[in-house]
């Protein structure tokens, strides 16, 4: 194993070679299935993307490019009017992010479809460019997002940052940099830029405030403009990830990881097949859980008055996201603050029988019995947990009469081994398309995303995400 604590010459470049193979990737390269998918996860991303459009946060960013006077062409998602390429991007992946509902490759806990599709769609806008190519440098961005995240076995929410911000600008960096034409060494300089660009602190958990949902935008937009800072020469590091100042030394310390197989597994195994669409419009970690509450309810017709006490079950490295600190995460002062909190998750769970966007509003989020129920649970680490290759998590309740109930789910519903079923996707798309646009409206959008490859020109697409 080489660490890229240091560097020498005898250790792989692995900027270099990411180019090299990025450069390399054919259409005909990529298996049928992983294209089927591909497209399953950009309607998913563009689904809520619509359902975010009257959320607050979505207002008060448009505002926040209106005061900086952007002008251009490039389409954001649910709007009439257009902005500049970089401004698409930025809020593309706002949109697609701000409601914690898109997708997650597991392993790496970065949401890859929320950085990698705005930096591409803003591109293949721009350029007139045909429907397989986007599909392609989408797929692409994925891949080593999921390929360099993956490596640090969720070291970097450890050290307090965001895997989707620091991870995401590289991938649609490498993307866009091909898309406008880069050599090898430009895709070398464009990952060397990026390393500076790439951002995301995970400071949000402490109030709920809405930082997270910007970090897959700027990645996007911060992707657009290093490479094309490196595709117009401007110089950057030849070696983004490895040395003492090098990305995996930075953001995750003590990262010990083979640059030859990493470079040799790139777009040989899919990473997108791992790659997790979301049941539920909270963080990832909450997923199994909630399910396994859910299932326990309805098989035994539990109700809040019989509960003694709720543990919820899950790996230690988890806690500090969606667990710690316990007092805070019972009782969670805003929308996104219940995101992140399992104890909420699993109380409404328990109380409501479902859990959606409606079950995160306030009138939900202050309900007195769910946070009643919430003040009897805990949590504790389960050693059956695969995380982080899954994200795995249980219940175990008890009674007032004593006795026990306990569901335990080895894989969270939407992991690879328990994909969400391409009618289950549509179900999900359709409904958060409603909260913005028609009907017929979102079916039009869905039927041309799902032959994009067949497209000669994006416009067609982007004609339809202006809806609204």
């Amino acid at each position: 194993m080489s660490s890229l604590q240091t560097h020498d010459e005898a250790t792989p470049r692995l900027s270099r070679a990411i180019a090299e193979r990025a450069l390399a990737l054919r259409a005909a390269d990529v298996p049928s299935d992983v294209w089927r998918y591909l497209k399953l996860c950009l309607a998913d991303a563009i689904g809520i993307a619509f359902a975010s459009r009257d959320y607050d946060f979505a207002h008060k960013s448009l505002s926040s490019l209106e005061v900086l006077g952007s002008q251009g062409a490039s389409t954001i998602i649910g709007q009439s009017s257009t902005v500049a390429l970089r401004d698409a991007a930025l809020m593309n992946g706002l949109l697609i992010h701000g409601l914690d509902y898109d997708d997650t490759h597991l392993a790496s806990v970065v949401h890859c479809s929320a950085s990698a599709l705005p930096t591409t769609l803003a591109l293949a806008e721009s350029k007139g460019l045909d429907g397989q190519a986007l599909l392609l440098a989408t797929l692409m961005a994925i891949e080593i997002d999921a390929l360099l995240g993956a490596q640090a076995g969720g070291v970097f929410q450890q050290v307090g940052f965001h895997p989707t911000g620091v991870v995401g600008v590289f991938g649609a960096a490498v993307a866009a940099a091909v898309l406008m034409g880069g050599d090898v060494e430009a895709l070398i300089r464009t990952q060397g830029i990026a390393l500076s660009l790439s951002s995301g602190s995970m400071a949000f958990l402490d109030d709920g405030s809405w930082t997270k949902r910007l970090h897959p935008g700027w990645a996007a937009s911060s992707a657009l403009q290093a490479a094309s800072l490196g595709v117009s020469g401007f110089e950057g590091p030849g070696e983004a990830y490895g040395g003492r100042f090098g990305f995996y030394a930075l953001y995750a310390p003590g990262t010990n990881i083979d640059t030859t197989a990493m470079a040799q597994s790139l777009f040989s195994k899919w990473s997108l097949e791992t790659v997790a669409i979301k049941p539920y419009p909270i963080c990832h970690f909450n997923h199994a859980p909630v399910d396994a509450a859910l299932a326990l309810r309805a098989r035994h017709n539990v109700v809040p008055d019989q509960i003694a006490s709720i543990t919820i079950l899950l790996h230690e490295r988890q806690f500090g996201v969606v667990v710690e600190p316990l007092d805070k995460k019972r009782a969670p002062q805003s929308e996104y603050d219940a995101k992140f909190s399992v104890p909420y998750a699993v109380a409404t769970a328990v109380c409501k029988g479902v859990f959606g966007l409606s079950e995160l509003h306030d009138t939900a989020r202050l309900d007195p019995a769910v946070l009643d129920l919430c003040q009897r649970i805990d949590c504790t680490h389960d050693e059956r947990s695969r995380y982080p290759e899954v994200f795995s998590g249980g219940v175990r309740i008890t009674l007032k009469d004593g006795s026990v109930l306990e569901q335990f789910e080895p894989i969270n519903r939407g992991a690879a081994g328990q994909l969400l079923p391409a009618e289950q996707v549509r179900d999900k798309f359709m409904a958060n398309c409603a909260l913005s646009i028609t009907a017929e409206e979102a079916e039009s959008i869905w039927q041309c995303l799902m032959r994009l490859d067949e497209l000669e020109d994006v416009a067609s697409l982007l004609a339809l995400l202006r809806t609204g």
